[in-house]
């Protein structure tokens, strides 16, 4: 009897430990079980031997050194806890910058975010020597953009969209500009449309030599205003800005050179032009690199700049567009600069003279992704590329001639790389589908010389879970093989039917099929697969890393070719034995939420459930400079715009569809989902609808994004 107790016992003791293992949305977005560590705060130092980073311990945050080849983690604390305090009580650091020669620090405090890349701050200056502390200025709060001047003896800042110089040893701050001024005029900073599709907010730079500024300057005056509401108060508050959707007036930009010595301001003559997407100074004497782009985005320019003169000494030409990025490298010969393009068909790196000379340093069928530096000498570059395929990210270095192509990183997974001064050490991050990241050192020839974190307490969380394989494979498309992923459940029967969860982004720019640690969605999928689901994700025509042919080919139709590939996709699936052919589900957020309403109503015989959160619904509501790249005007594109919409094919929709957005989304806006509600009302096609109030594109904040998955998650669960 008591033997039988015992085992009756150890049962049931036996059944709630499997039940404490079980995943749920709380572990994930609640209690965030499986975020992991990373290194935070790494700086290389000037000398390219040491490096440093931010270091919390039971005293307190510091700034601590490190040396590349003989690393120890405790290291020598330049700046203590104790040096961290002003007014009585210990800033709390965000990050730092030190100047030139190390000796000062610029720490950012009380960050906010404004969008999606910009932020305010409150400033100080630390002098490390004399462990001085003060604001960097105490009557213009908060700044943004602050650096140090070439010279260590200044600091550049931005206040309320003007430019500002602060004399470290004087204390004197001079206002560069004088007519900044909120949905109006902006100096030294960009304005919403430029810091989300050219990814730039800092639209200024120091001279080498610290003796000029060059900065833009934004006319929004003829720009239409967008108006959001945000319900906080009894009375909800008015936020307007400026936001140029396709076909609409943009920012009128203009490059200008401010000489500290004169005092003086000049306008930079650049021809005619609609964007000045980069500016760049040489690191060895005062050349300036301004890059001009017409509006349809196809015609580039590069304009060098002195301050006496400015000529265009290249151009770039494209049959559809052609994509700004930060591969730009300008070598300290006063007469080189390192490009990539995809003029071959693939996105490569080029050698180009200032006399308009150019040269192509790698080749292959294969893409590059992004410069990470080149030596001291000039001699040897440092990039990632997809070699090993579009799902894998690696890490390679080649000698400036295009010999000696090398790999200094795993072929597969996914490689990123931080690199010291003099390109002598880096940090890695590695992880690939199924393992967290681990972050090592390594020298430039990719030796690794220490672990720096393996993430093993999160290994060890994630060994108490019996996890699905996220494993890659091929699926056919409409017209071409298509890269993808699937999880199945770790109780996979092939006897049996499952249903399918297909997660899709679908747009230029972002690939869902990728080598690397998904994190908390990652571990959203498994939930998934943990209670009866196949997740299935795939990257269809017009993503990335595949070539400019298979990356442009949804050019003037964005929606099209991709929808047909996930329709394409569903069906290749509902032909498996282990599927069930009548429950496809699809889920997408932004433009995948766009591809998940036109796979609903466009492939409605297909897919018995999506959910769509923040979607693009017309590209008409969508910014210029994105939308203009891909579909030029609506003017003249009607019928691209028109044929690709969800709005225009609600009457097909068949299937239970889930429709999400928050009501302070500053880039899809909430307006996209309130014309998807009045087609259908119109269409008399029910649906299901949820807002987040105030909330952003990202859709989190507090129990946020907690609420959100359990919502979907149940939603699914309910109706797939």
């Amino acid at each position: 009897m008591f033997k039988n107790l015992s085992i009756i016992t150890s049962i049931l003791i036996m059944a709630a430990s499997i039940k404490a293992q079980n995943l749920s949305v709380e572990k994930i977005w609640k209690n965030y079980e499986f975020f992991g560590a990373s290194v935070n705060g790494f700086r290389s130092m000037e000398d390219g031997n040491y490096f440093s980073k931010i270091t919390n311990d039971r005293s307190g945050t510091s700034i601590t050194k490190h040396e590349f080849s003989n690393y120890e983690g405790k290291g020598e604390v330049i700046v203590s806890p104790s040096m961290l305090k002003y007014e009585g009580a210990e800033l709390k650091m965000d990050d730092y910058f030190f100047n030139k020669d190390e000796s000062k620090v610029l720490i950012t405090t009380e960050t906010k975010s404004i969008y999606r890349r910009s932020f305010s701050a409150v400033y100080f200056l630390l002098d490390i020597k004399t462990r001085k502390l003060q604001p960097l200025d105490s009557e213009h709060q908060p700044q943004t953009l602050a650096e140090y001047s070439p010279d260590g003896k200044k600091v550049s800042y931005i206040f309320e969209n003007n430019l500002y110089i602060k004399d470290i040893e004087s204390g004197k701050v001079n206002q560069i500009t004088q007519d900044g001024e909120s949905n109006k005029i902006i100096n030294g900073t960009t304005d919403w449309v430029y810091e989300e599709e050219f990814a730039i907010t800092k639209a200024y730079g120091w001279s080498p030599d610290a003796n000029h500024i060059a900065y833009l300057r934004f006319d929004e005056s003829n720009v239409k205003e967008f108006n959001m509401t945000y319900y906080n108060e009894l009375y909800p508050d008015l936020y307007t800005f400026k936001y140029p959707k396709a076909g609409e007036d943009n920012s009128k930009v203009t490059a200008h050179m401010y000489n500290l010595s004169s005092e003086a301001t000049s306008k930079i003559e650049l021809g005619e032009y609609e964007y000045i997407p980069r500016l760049k100074w040489s690191e060895s004497d005062s050349k300036l690199i301004v890059q001009t782009l017409n509006r349809h985005q196809n015609h580039l320019k590069y304009h060098l700049v002195t301050p006496t003169a400015s000529n265009v000494f290249f151009e770039e030409k494209s049959e559809n567009y052609i994509e700004i990025d930060d591969n730009l490298l300008i070598l300290n010969d006063g007469k080189t600069i390192l490009r990539t393009s995809e003029s071959d068909g693939f996105n490569h790196i080029y050698k180009l003279s200032f006399d308009g000379s150019t040269s192509q340093i790698t080749k292959g069928e294969w893409d590059v992704i992004e410069f990470l530096g080149v030596d001291d000498n000039n001699t040897t570059i440092y990039y990632t590329s997809a070699e090993a395929g579009a799902i894998h990210k690696g890490i390679y270095k080649i000698q400036i001639t295009g010999n000696k192509k090398t790999s200094i990183s795993k072929e597969s997974g996914s490689n990123d790389a931080e690199f010291s001064n003099g390109m002598k050490y880096f940090i890695k991050t590695y992880s690939n589908a199924n393992t967290p990241p681990t972050f090592t050192l390594c020298n430039n020839k990719g030796k690794e010389l220490t672990i720096l974190e393996d993430n093993s307490a999160l290994r060890e969380r994630l060994s108490k879970y019996k996890l699905g394989n996220k494993s890659f494979t091929k699926f056919k498309g409409a017209e071409t093989k298509l890269n993808g992923w699937i999880i199945k459940p770790s109780n996979f029967d092939p006897n049996k039917k499952y249903p399918v969860f297909i997660n899709i982004y679908g747009g230029p720019g972002a690939n869902t099929v990728s080598d690397s640690w998904g994190s908390a969605n990652y571990m959203y999928h498994q939930l998934l697969a943990e209670n009866g689901y196949i997740v299935v994700s795939v990257d269809p025509r017009g993503t990335m890393y595949r070539g400019e042919k298979f990356k442009k080919s949804t050019y003037l139709q964005l929606g099209k070719l991709e929808t047909e590939d996930f329709i394409a996709v569903a069906k290749e699936l509902q032909g498996l034995n282990y599927v069930d052919a009548e429950r496809i589900g699809i889920m997408g957020w932004s433009y995948g939420g766009f591809m998940t309403s036109l796979a609903m109503t466009k492939g409605a015989d297909v897919f018995k459930m999506g959910i769509a959160v923040a979607p693009v619904t017309n590209w008409r509501y969508y910014d210029n400079i994105y939308t203009e790249r891909f579909m030029r005007t609506p003017q003249e594109n009607t019928d691209g715009y028109d044929r690709n919409s969800p709005i225009n094919f609600v009457d097909q929709l068949k299937g239970k569809y889930l429709l999400i957005h928050g009501s302070g989304d500053d880039n899809v806006h909430y307006q996209n989902t309130m014309e998807m509600i009045n087609a259908m009302v119109a269409a008399d096609k029910q649906f299901d609808l949820f807002i987040y109030p105030n909330k952003n594109h990202g859709i989190y904040g507090g129990n946020t994004r907690n609420h959100l998955f359990n919502m979907m998650f149940e939603y699914t669960l309910k109706n797939l």
